[in-house]
């Protein structure tokens, strides 16, 4: 009995936060705080029902089908959408229950904005991964097959995984992110493809996003204690306007 209190204490500290945010969003901008999520959603939907006619299939693999051995520009003009296009050989409703659930909780804690470019990365990062692996050959190391370069890679999963990476930085929610890394590396390790050698690639572009990130807020913190103007005194800046007004207009700002 004295370990719930604890665990209770370390629940507060990991999810706390997270769970603050995903309240406070919905309910300070209502329909607003899930646009992008609810579009995505849509899209998805709307992607997935074209691609399964006769008439749709072509258009949407020209579109937003993407493959290693495709030229480069080619694939990055087809990497935006390919986000939304569910993987054929995978049931529809786990994409749009993962864009639903992360999508909506990272559009809350970053912004609409925010949240689309760090899926974009993370895809981004995947697509051009596979184009370095299989450069490297199967013998190399993190090298890929060249039969991998035949292979449609289109789908919202290294956005996912990268969202969730970079949330749980955010909001301090180490443990949660820890577990989502080691789940991906896990994926590797049960089943070597394509896809978890590309989520691998996400988590480590998302990484390095957020260690920048980490040591710019240390440098500011640095700056502020050095006084905010590059001098060690720690003094405030001094405010000469305030000396040049006469002493009644200086009671007035009080």
């Amino acid at each position: 009995m004295s370990r719930l209190p604890a665990l209770r204490r370390a629940a507060v500290r990991e999810w706390g936060p997270l769970v603050t945010a995903v309240r406070r969003g919905p309910a300070g901008r209502g329909v607003r705080a899930l646009a992008l999520t609810t579009g995505a959603v849509a899209l998805t939907a709307a992607v997935q029902l074209t691609q399964n006619q006769a008439w749709g299939y072509r258009p949407v693999q020209n579109l937003g089908a993407v493959r290693a051995e495709d030229p480069l520009w080619l694939a990055l003009l087809r990497t935006p959408l390919s986000l939304f296009v569910p993987a054929l050989d995978l049931p529809v409703w786990g994409a749009l229950a993962q864009i639903l659930l992360v999508f909506g909780v990272a559009e809350v804690c970053l912004g609409r904005w925010r949240t689309l470019a760090v899926a974009y990365l993370a895809t981004l990062a995947g697509t051009l991964y596979a184009r370095i692996g299989i450069a490297l050959g199967p013998e190399g190391f993190l090298g890929l097959p060249a039969s991998d370069a035949q292979v449609v890679d289109t789908g919202p999963s290294a956005a996912v995984v990268g969202l969730a990476v970079y949330v749980c930085h955010q909001r301090r929610a180490r443990f949660t992110g820890a577990l989502v890394i080691l789940a991906m590396v896990v994926e590797v390790l049960v089943k070597d493809n394509l896809a978890g050698r590309e989520h691998l690639a996400a988590v480590a572009a998302v990484l390095v996003v957020c260690g920048v990130r980490e040591w710019r807020g240390r440098r500011r913190v640095q700056d502020l204690g050095a006084g905010g103007d590059g001098t060690r005194s720690g003094a405030p800046p001094m405010r000469s306007w305030n000396f040049r007004r006469g002493p009644a207009q200086r009671r007035s700002w009080w």
